[in-house]
């Protein structure tokens, strides 16, 4: 590292290195801008891509959430009915009890 430092302080004496320094740093912006160009592409389609999947993730939870809602009504039904047959049985063997 401190050798490109020294170099990087050194006056350049040949022009043909300058010149072709210059060309490769045109190069290398042109280059680095089609990178730029090309990231914030990917950026972008990373972010639709995680907003799809974060509405996915959304409608998956709400599916689960209703699915779940129904089975606990069909549950409680279950339980209510059970618990008025039992009802029904203890109040018909107390009609029974009584009458012998």
């Amino acid at each position: 590292m401190k050798r490109d430092v020294v170099m990087a302080a050194l006056p350049r004496s040949n022009n043909k290195l300058v010149t072709k320094s210059s060309a490769k740093s045109a190069e290398s912006l042109s280059e680095m801008a089609w990178r730029l160009e090309r990231l914030e592409g990917q950026l972008q389609k990373l972010s639709e891509l995680v907003r799809e999947h974060a509405e996915d993730m959304d409608r998956l939870v709400r599916i689960v959430a209703e699915d779940r809602d129904v089975i606990r009504r069909q549950l409680l039904r279950k339980h209510h009915e059970k618990v008025r047959v039992r009802k029904h049985l203890r109040e018909t063997n107390s009609k029974i009890g009584l009458d012998s």
